[in-house]
């Protein structure tokens, strides 16, 4: 009985060891980390120094480690002198520490010590010592980190524009995740959702941002080094624009054109129309003013319509590269005049590599693309040849998706990283779209935010990153272990049906693409191949990926919201599944030839999901935008409700056919 006793009081002792000596789990991880023998100690009431001498901004650095370490030192002092009592330090040495936005931090027995090559350097050096503290378990180990960023700017860009406007509230939490995992740069894509004074007519609806919530934004950003960098789409997706009266004379094709994407009405400016640039140059000189960056993101991307209306001659003449370079160079010509440095997208240059050494060479080149297997590595390489800077521009993969494409977006996110290393790229744009009216929750792209700032600061450090331990500990704060693999695994549950997608989910194209007919191929998914067992799978797939839901025990204060917006998701995920079998089963696997009852079942059940999404969608967001994004429904509700379903039905509207 004693050896007993005895054996299973060591067994403790080495268990207890083995717990004390884990390693902390934080994101980014660093580049260098080394575990020194022993803890730290402290005198409460001893000083955080922090030198002001030659860094006046790094007061809030060290009032943040003042209250990182409150819980396991108790009160600490702040003072701008050393003396002997002085128990953690806060330096700017780049003498000590070369690289831009560097820091080295020293947890040793008596103290701690940051050097830090700037300022950004000793902000990130209190954020990793944030988690550090977060994970301490009332102790901290003796240690030494030497880390640098790979990617001098590391962005995050939030479509605004797809009928989802967050709340401030929102974006101010977003900007508190994406400080702590380091992230310098964010972006709201804009194509109508900023207050312009003088054109109400087209941001009535949008519960737009205005100037005053710009100001403080960027505020709330530098004081957090983040660069709040102004985005106005200022070629193609201006159809909020252009669709109207007032502004359609502005377009190259008013009233609609054919294009490789279908027929498009004011789509994309007129780029021979020197009202197009005056009209530019209105929307920058109020826009610009409410930001501090010198930086402006113009997009033009997708100028599908270019040479099929107006330009249509002289794109025949000169060539549609040659015709799209010259308006750029003008928007550029804009930019520069105000001070700022222009950044786009480079889909359109791409196509025309023969242009890309007569392309300005102040103008950073923004390189997307958002499947797992996206060529990076063929595209960087020409940017570097030409001496164009260019950033590598991933997504997070959550757009048509419902629920997020996990896999997908590390992939695509480590794909990006990799080759922006390699071939030179200056920064690194994640990217958040929000297509087809942003249906997915802002807490499934908190997987793909933490992997990307992650890989982006330090890709070979991250790229095998513990992702659902790191959600767990440092934005969930579920002290069960729960939330970060349920929301990873939730966001694989496109993986489940096999069909082969494009960079989107087939379950919500079965939702929001109502009218697609399953027995041939689509551009986004080969429908044909979807089958009721896979289908099944996926329903089964959902329930077990949401079986520990209510285990879970979140230290947050939208702890009950998130549970809420998982639920409604995963119910979206159901509805898409039990849907499919349907038209499966009905002939012709037709939506309006499923049985009348159980067509009603589905819109019941839709038209209750609707519900939640939109009292879901208030509590984050503006009320702006929130009727358009539910409109993206009534197309299948329609159809779900064609009361003659043996008469001919439009497949894409669900309204019946006129004769």
């Amino acid at each position: 009985m004693m050896l007993n006793a005895a054996a299973a009081a060591m067994a403790l002792s080495v268990q207890a060891t083995a717990l004390a000596e884990k390693d902390y789990l934080l994101a980014p991880a660093p580049r260098e980390l080394t575990y020194k023998q022993g803890d730290c100690s402290m005198d409460k009431g001893s000083y955080v120094w922090v030198d002001l001498s030659g860094a006046p901004g790094l007061l809030p650095v060290a009032e943040q480690i003042r209250d990182a370490l409150v819980d396991i030192y108790g009160g600490l002092r702040l003072s701008a002198a050393p003396g002997s009592n002085t128990t953690v330090e806060v330096r700017i040495l780049p003498e000590r520490v070369p690289k831009a936005q560097g820091y080295e931090l020293e947890i040793l027995p008596d103290k701690i010590r940051i050097t830090a090559h700037d300022a950004p350097g000793a902000f990130y050096a209190a954020q990793t010592l944030v988690q550090i503290c977060r994970g301490a378990e009332g102790r901290l180990r003796c240690l030494k980190i030497t880390d640098w960023p790979d990617f001098p700017n590391r962005g995050v860009m939030l479509d605004v524009s797809r009928n989802k406007v967050p709340a401030m509230e929102t974006l101010f939490k977003v900007i508190d995740m994406l400080a702590e995992f380091k992230v310098n740069q964010f972006q709201l894509y804009t194509e109508h959702t900023f207050a312009y004074r003088n054109h109400e007519a087209v941001w009535r609806n949008a519960s737009p941002m205005t100037a005053e919530q710009i100001l403080i934004l960027d505020r709330y950003c530098r004081e957090r080094f983040i660069e709040l960098v102004p985005n106005q789409a200022s070629f193609g997706h201006l159809n909020p624009w252009l669709k109207l009266d007032a502004y359609s004379h502005l377009a190259e094709s008013p009233k609609g054109c054919m294009t490789d994407w279908g027929p498009k009405q004011g789509w994309s400016l007129c780029a021979t129309d020197p009202a197009a640039l005056k009209f530019l140059a209105g929307l920058y000189d109020e826009l610009l003013p409410n930001f501090s960056s010198r930086q402006l993101n113009v997009n033009c991307d997708e100028t599908v319509d270019l040479g099929c209306d107006r330009t249509k001659a002289i794109c025949e003449e000169k060539g549609k590269g040659r015709v799209y370079l010259d308006f750029v160079k003008e928007i550029n010509r804009l930019v520069n005049e105000r001070g700022r440095t222009m950044q786009m997208w480079g889909d359109i240059v791409m196509k025309h590599p023969e242009l890309m050494s007569d392309f300005p060479k102040n103008v950073t080149m923004l390189e997307w693309g958002y499947a797992a297997d996206y060529p990076f590595a063929v595209n960087c390489p020409k940017y570097a040849a030409a001496g164009v800077p260019f950033y590598v521009c991933p997504g997070v993969s959550t757009w048509r998706s419902i629920a997020g494409m996990t896999s997908n977006a590390k992939a695509n996110l480590l794909n990006a990283a990799e080759n922006g290393v390699k071939h030179g790229a200056v920064g690194f744009l994640n990217t958040d779209w929000g297509d087809f009216g942003d249906m997915e929750p802002q807490i499934v792209s908190y997987p793909g935010y933490a992997y990307g700032a992650a890989v982006s600061w330090a890709v070979e450090a991250n790229r095998n990153l513990d992702l659902p331990a790191v959600l767990d500990q440092h934005v969930y704060r579920d002290r069960a272990g729960v939330m970060g693999r349920l929301v990873c695994d939730l966001g694989d549950t496109y993986k489940v049906p096999a069909v082969k997608d494009c960079t989107t989910s087939v379950l919500c194209d079965i939702i929001v693409r109502p009218g697609d007919n399953f027995n041939r191929r689509h551009f986004y998914a080969d429908l044909r191949t979807l089958t009721r067992e896979n289908l099944e799978k996926t329903l089964e797939y959902v329930d077990r990926v949401m079986t520990p839901l209510g285990k879970a025990d979140m230290d947050v204060s939208d702890a009950g919201l998130i549970r809420d917006e998982l639920t409604c998701t995963a119910n979206l995920l159901r509805h898409a599944c039990r849907l499919g079998i349907a038209r499966l089963e009905a002939p012709d696997k037709k939506i309006q030839n499923i049985p009348a009852e159980r067509r009603a079942k589905l819109a019941a059940e839709l038209s209750q999901l609707l519900v939640e999404f939109q009292r879901l969608w208030l509590l984050r967001n503006r009320p702006g935008g929130l009727a358009d994004s539910v409109s993206v429904y009534d197309p299948l509700l329609k159809l779900y409700k064609a009361v003659v379903p043996d008469k001919p039905v439009d497949a894409n509207t669900g309204d019946l056919k006129k004769k």
